[in-house]
């Protein structure tokens, strides 16, 4: 690993959610979320949240444990001090979310939709989350590690201190997101959804320079 991808990965320190020592547990069917429902220290586990529809719904230091969420949208969702475990939020509508200090570990998130969302302190450990949608958020200090991002949408995204390690994000779109500073050497993938001009600044392996020229059709003359 070059000293430049080793000082990148240096700065980028998530800080964990805050969690209380015993969240006292919901029973899930008795959970009634409306529009500007607030909820906290809280734990949900092994059940299923389905056909929700509402607005500016809170979550402030939460665990969702063995959670499935189904036909659930809950835009403007504020999300603090909040983790997930193997939980199923495909296909989920959290566009336009504030998310801070939150973990997803080991969930299905495919086809999440973070549309415009505020991402700060997040991390998302071993989650396959292939067709996800980001684009037009605002990430900071967010780590990918083990996770499945192919196909994901990530147009017009602002990526700041965002780390995609051993992530495959084969043929996401970053069209029109700036990716200066931005560690992909440990990202696999064989296509991108990028400009060159996207890609000024990236950090990238030595083998993943050779794979740009085949995607935009460079010609190397020895």
């Amino acid at each position: 690993m070059s000293q430049s991808s080793r000082s990148t990965q240096e700065t980028i320190k998530i800080v964990s959610p805050k969690i209380p020592k015993a969240p006292e547990c919901v029973d899930i069917p008795e959970l009634e979320i409306q529009d500007e429902s607030s909820f906290n220290q809280a734990l949900l586990q092994d059940g299923r949240l389905s056909y929700l529809n509402a607005n500016k719904v809170m979550f402030d230091q939460t665990v969702f444990d063995h959670v499935t969420f189904e036909h659930v949208s809950l835009r403007h969702l504020e999300l603090t001090d909040v983790v997930f475990n193997h939980c199923d939020l495909s296909n989920a509508d959290f566009s336009e979310a504030i998310i801070h200090r939150v973990q997803f570990n080991h969930c299905k998130i495919l086809g999440l939709d973070l549309t415009a969302a505020t991402i700060r302190n997040a991390s998302f450990h071993h989650c396959t989350g292939d067709y996800a949608t980001f684009r037009f958020s605002n990430m900071k200090q967010v780590s990918f590690r083990s996770t499945s991002l192919t196909k994901s949408d990530f147009y017009h995204t602002d990526l700041s201190k965002v780390d995609f390690a051993e992530t495959n994000i084969d043929q996401a779109q970053f069209s029109g997101t700036k990716l200066a500073g931005i560690d992909l050497s440990r990202a696999e993938f064989h296509n991108l959804g990028c400009t060159l001009e996207d890609l000024q600044g990236c950090i990238i392996s030595p083998a993943q320079s050779i794979l740009f020229t085949k995607i935009f059709g460079l010609i190397v003359k020895e």
